[in-house]
């Protein structure tokens, strides 16, 4: 998903693969998947998917840390690869986290966040993915998972859009629903920062990461009209769209999203 990062960071979480893999039991084989600022790093291993997490010793904790290990909780409607076992050690300077996951059985929709093509995604697809959607935002997260606060959207959404923020309609959100974490089954990955959003706030990263794909973003705009065409959805696309704006400078495919992100908001 992003690039390797340094060479004296890549020995270090491919010991602690290794380490990993040992303790289950298995190798870790195939393509390496490095998550952001590489705190993470993923790859098949046999029959299964193994994802460690990495933090500096005595930080490790809090909700990014937890989010796959609670998301355990969450209904069997909503299609995700079971977790299976989790292993946590610690050394000197860092806290690592192994977590051993069912191997996704089909290919993600995008090698990237975004879209640059249509992906010619069935409808049944969608209709999978707005139940997924509806189930999880009638889950009750525990107090302590919010994915967006609430200060942080009363001050971002006036400033990055212009629009003003009225009441927002809470619910709960997967947190980071973009094209590389979810498959043609559909089965949604990496669970690490779900939790309370406002509502629509999935739906509308889904649409907002079409828009490079304009005849795509139309369609997805019409399939994931229940969630969007909902009165209470209104602040999660702005949401979405003040992200972008406040971090193109520093998130290569925000920079893409950036112009038409603000095509779509002088539209609404």
């Amino acid at each position: 998903m992003f690039e390797a990062p340094a060479p004296a960071t890549v020995d270090r979480m491919l010991a602690a693969q290794r380490h990993a893999a040992d303790q289950f039991g298995l190798r870790a084989t195939g393509r390496r998947v490095w998550g952001y600022r590489s705190r993470t790093l993923s790859s098949a291993a046999g029959p299964h998917w193994l994802r460690v997490v990495c933090a500096e010793a005595g930080t490790e904790g809090g909700t990014l840390w937890n989010g796959p290990s609670t998301s355990r909780t969450l209904p069997a409607s909503v299609p995700r690869p079971d977790l299976f076992r989790i292993q946590d050690w610690t050394t000197e300077r860092y806290a690592y986290r192994a977590e051993l996951y069912a191997l996704a059985p089909d290919p993600m929709v995008s090698p990237r966040p975004v879209l640059d093509e249509d992906p010619g995604l069935p409808e049944t697809w969608w209709k999978e993915m707005l139940a997924a959607l509806d189930a999880l935002a009638d889950v009750l997260p525990p107090a302590d998972r919010e994915t967006v606060r609430e200060e942080y959207l009363l001050r971002v959404i006036p400033e990055f859009t212009g629009h003003p923020v009225d009441d927002v309609t809470w619910s709960t959100a997967h947190g980071d629903l973009h094209y590389g974490k979810v498959t043609r089954g559909p089965h949604i990955l990496d669970w690490e920062g779900w939790g309370r959003a406002p509502y629509g706030y999935d739906a509308a990263t889904l649409y907002v990461y079409a828009l490079l794909a304009p005849e795509a973003a139309a369609r997805i705009r019409t399939e994931l009209a229940p969630v969007l065409d909902r009165p209470e959805a209104h602040t999660g696309p702005l949401t979405v769209c003040a992200q972008v704006l406040q971090a193109q400078d520093r998130v290569d495919f925000y920079a893409e999203l950036s112009g038409p992100v603000r095509e779509h908001l002088a539209h609404l």
